[in-house]
């Protein structure tokens, strides 16, 4: 996993002030294999109630984790418990990595 310990961290107690402290997160993407260079950190959010309005939150999210962590691009997928999965939720439950 290409994250530091401060990186982690700050991802963390970012969602958990949103989001709660029981919500998951996962990492996925590029990021997950120590073999590749460079990329945005790619996010799965499984937060334990239902949002209202889940756009608004993923794009709450991304940009206040862009601005805490100095610019870097952190997409922000969030699960709609009351939706099927997607593929690439699918593909992040599969490959991800739990923060």
């Amino acid at each position: 996993m290409r994250l530091d310990d401060k990186t982690r961290s700050i991802i963390k107690n970012e969602v958990a002030s949103q989001f709660g402290e029981a919500t998951v997160v996962r990492l996925f993407g590029s990021r997950v294999d120590d073999a590749q260079r460079g990329g945005d950190i790619d996010l799965f959010i499984e937060p334990k109630q239902i949002l209202e309005n889940r756009i608004q939150e993923e794009c709450r999210l991304s940009a206040s984790l862009y601005i805490k962590l100095g610019g870097r691009k952190v997409d922000v997928l969030i699960r709609d418990a009351l939706k099927p999965l997607l593929p690439i939720h699918e593909q992040a439950l599969r490959t991800g990595v739990i923060l």
